[in-house]
């Protein structure tokens, strides 16, 4: 892998955690929790195995008992979404041009918009932010059709204030954000609320 993007940096974060927690830290180990995190129950069977959404990325990551989702308890409402944006942009997604790929992705789809996940806006996360730990995984809710989550990042404390490290796409670089993470997510017209993951 020679470039990440927002999801794989999370990723390749948590999986470099675990491999330090767990005393395990070869190339092959570092794949092998890749692995885990990136495929529904760890298990690598095509294109449509990925968790390319990450709304259930973090359902399947929670059923390995590898992070927990603490966005309810922070005041996140419940929030159903129709998902859909990857099966209607096929021409996007090379692994999709498979028409078996492709009907797999439709039932993973309709099976996420079924799901019920709990989001923060922006005035509640404000009010919740002592309650939101260094490291905690943040996760921002897209306003685009079909789509549930737009960017990822971690939560960071930096001279008293909550930021977000992240890789960005627009600087090409992993970066903490110069705005506050609620000033970062209040900007952003792509956002709309927040979904907030910790490491178990």
């Amino acid at each position: 892998m020679q470039r990440l993007d927002c999801f794989t940096f999370v990723e390749t974060v948590l999986a470099l955690t675990l491999c330090v927690y767990r005393q395990k830290i070869s190339r092959i180990d570092l794949h092998r929790q890749l692995q885990c995190i990136r495929y529904r129950k760890g298990i690598i069977d095509g294109y449509s195995s990925r968790l390319h959404y990450f709304t259930e990325w973090l359902r399947d990551n929670e059923h390995k008992k590898i992070i927990v989702d603490v966005s309810r308890q922070l005041g996140g409402l419940p929030r159903r979404k129709k998902i859909n944006y990857m099966t209607s942009h096929r021409a996007a997604y090379r692994g999709l041009q498979d028409e078996n790929e492709f009907k797999k992705m439709q039932l993973v789809e309709k099976s996420i918009s079924r799901k019920v996940f709990h989001f923060i806006g922006a005035t509640e996360a404000n009010w919740q932010k002592e309650k939101i730990r260094n490291g905690d995984i943040i996760a921002f809710a897209a306003d685009q059709e079909g789509l549930d989550i737009a960017h990822v990042g971690f939560a960071l404390r930096q001279e008293g204030k909550l930021r977000l490290l992240h890789a960005s796409s627009k600087e090409g670089a992993v970066v903490i954000s110069e705005k506050t993470l609620f000033a970062y997510l209040q900007t952003n017209k792509n956002f709309t609320s927040i979904a907030v993951a910790r490491l178990l």
